[in-house]
């Protein structure tokens, strides 16, 4: 059987790398990176028009991803936004949201959105972790991992190696329910 050939729309090497690996030998993923407009919304909102404009451009069967990191104290803030308060507060600001909460707790969402094509209606496919926000530990190298610690485990994302991180990640919990709907249109 021939793998199902799909492009990811990311410019982010680091999902496309865990995308690879979690994707292998089920899916022929190529990838482009091609500059989407970001809308603002909820997680799924932003999933689905993003993923519209990605299967227009590429004119043919895509995927697209959505992260969002959420703080319960907040109300699920910052959610879809993460990237924006990441990229000004850095993981270390990121912490420091919470300085004023008892609650620490908070959830990691993957929301995998796949089109068809140009016309089609995407499907969303999400994955959410539940976890702690700690203080940064580990390398700081992708994203917000080094604050985030799931549930089941003393070691934040960034801590675990990527064999751990990828058998339990909001990203993984996405990609197995990707992997059936994809298998069902076979």
């Amino acid at each position: 059987m021939s793998l199902r050939k799909l492009t990811f729309v990311t410019g982010n090497k680091n999902k496309l790398r865990e995308m690879q690996k979690l994707l292998s030998g089920i899916v022929d993923l190529d990838n482009r990176s091609v500059d989407l407009e970001e809308i603002q919304g909820t997680t799924q909102e932003v999933a689905i028009a993003k993923c519209r404009q990605a299967a227009a451009i590429i004119n043919g069967p895509v995927i697209t991803e959505d992260v969002g990191l959420g703080f319960n104290a907040m109300k699920g803030l910052p959610g879809p936004y993460i990237k924006w308060f990441l990229k000004e507060l850095k993981p270390e600001g990121l912490y420091k949201m919470l300085a004023g909460f008892e609650d620490k707790s908070g959830f990691a969402v993957c929301t995998i959105a796949y089109c068809e094509g140009p016309g089609h209606e995407p499907v969303l496919l999400e994955g959410i972790n539940h976890g702690t926000i700690v203080e940064p530990r580990g390398p700081d190298s992708f994203g917000w991992d080094p604050v985030f610690m799931p549930n089941g485990f003393d070691k934040t994302y960034a801590e675990l190696p990527s064999e751990i991180k990828n058998t339990c990640s909001h990203r993984f919990l996405a990609v197995e329910k990707l992997k059936v709907f994809l298998s069902e249109l076979q």
